[in-house]
């Protein structure tokens, strides 16, 4: 099966096409483009750039295109992109305005140029359906719960995915199974000893979540992709009066204080310096103390979520490190794992250090809980999802 995966975002849009079968997938090629202000021309040309480069001899050789969209209020899962779909994005855009009318307009555009073409929508949001309801509800009146408002949770197919690999390395099949089917079999009881994971997915973009027997449990991230870790350039967690506090107090507008807080917040925010990791790690290393300090309060947090879901499952037998920082970052995991050997968590050093982007176990031999490094790819986890959906 030939699976197109669309990643549109508010300019651009990037391309992977994948031949998908029952012992996996391969990449046969991918592309992307900046500044778009139309959607159809891209989405057009990438499909002549396919033909004229001879990996397709039409495009009605792709069978399926699959989209990652963020969020539908109540529809959530692996579905059809239908009018239904684009109605769920449409009417929650306000609380994702960067992906959820790209991804309408998207899905619009890719009736009109691959009508043949089944299309899929793997929401950001549908590894948390199976979370409990006391873990899922705000503290908040009735009437603003019913308005849609609790926590959704966000990066679903790369904790997905860890939840599956995971429990592979670990030799718990009968859980990576589970894992593998969720979205076609829901959960399912399984025999013999728990298996709890803690999957951080660290980036520009950076959520924890617990995971039993391969179903989310809970995730830091909630109503909307602005909360829980600080991102890149978002404030992540904030209590409910800092923002009335500071409109009144800095004379700002609501819309200001809402740009100041996905723009110039995060490890922007408290370094000074950047929002990208690496610009932060070198100004802490020359001495920039607010640079020291963003790297302090992004740990203290990942600590403050992993150790919520451990408490919360009554133990661990893997953490998870992914995404750009998870699979880089030999400092930030050492920093996270340390003083853990208490809870069975013993960090080998010079697996760590040595670790780069690879998928690897990085905790001591005799480390009761697994320390596993597991690289992200969430294009190829949508096509996955896709092919397992129309198979």
């Amino acid at each position: 099966m030939l699976v197109l995966v669309a990643n549109l975002g508010s300019t651009s849009f990037k391309y992977q096409l994948f031949r998908m079968g029952e012992q996996g997938g391969a990449v046969l090629a991918k592309g992307g483009y900046e500044r778009v202000t139309d959607y159809s021309a891209v989405i057009d040309d990438a499909l002549a750039t396919l033909q004229r480069d001879g990996v397709i001899a039409s495009a009605d050789e792709i069978e399926a295109v699959g989209f990652k969209t963020v969020l539908g209020r109540d529809l959530s899962g692996c579905v059809e992109a239908d009018d239904r779909v684009i109605e769920a994005l449409e009417g929650f855009a306000a609380v994702a305005p960067a992906h959820n009318p790209p991804y309408a307009n998207g899905i619009r555009q890719f009736r009109k140029s691959l009508p043949k073409a089944r299309l899929v929508a793997l929401f950001e949001t549908a590894f948390y359906q199976w979370v409990p309801e006391e873990s899922s509800r705000y503290a908040i009146p009735r009437s603003w719960h019913e308005a849609g408002i609790r926590r959704y949770g966000f990066h679903g197919a790369s904790h997905k995915f860890i939840a599956e690999r995971s429990a592979e390395l670990c030799g718990r099949e009968d859980v990576a199974q589970v894992a593998r089917r969720l979205y076609l079999d829901g959960p399912r009881e399984i025999s013999g000893a728990p298996f709890r994971a803690i999957s951080c997915h660290l980036g520009g973009s950076s959520s924890v979540t617990g995971i039993r027997n391969g179903v989310a449990i809970g995730t830091s991230m909630g109503f909307s992709p602005q909360s829980g870790l600080p991102q890149n350039n978002r404030v992540g967690d904030l209590d409910a009066e800092a923002i009335p506090y500071a409109v009144k107090t800095l004379g700002l507008t609501l819309e200001e204080a809402q740009r100041q807080l996905t723009k110039e917040g995060g490890l922007l925010g408290l370094s000074g310096v950047s929002n990208d990791i690496r610009d932060v790690n070198d100004a802490a290393a020359n001495g920039n103390a607010d640079a020291a300090l963003a790297l302090g309060v992004l740990v203290d947090s990942i600590r403050h979520w992993a150790g919520s879901f451990l408490l919360r499952m009554g133990g661990l037998e893997a953490l998870v490190f992914t995404a750009g920082i998870g699979e880089n970052g030999a400092c930030i995991r050492a920093r996270v794992c340390e003083g853990l050997e208490e809870f069975g968590l013993v960090l080998d050093p010079e697996k760590n250090a040595a670790c780069r982007a690879n998928e690897t176990i990085i905790s001591r031999d005799d480390s009761r809980v697994k320390v596993i490094v597991i690289p992200a790819n969430e294009e190829l986890v949508l096509a996955r999802e896709v092919y397992r959906k129309l198979s």
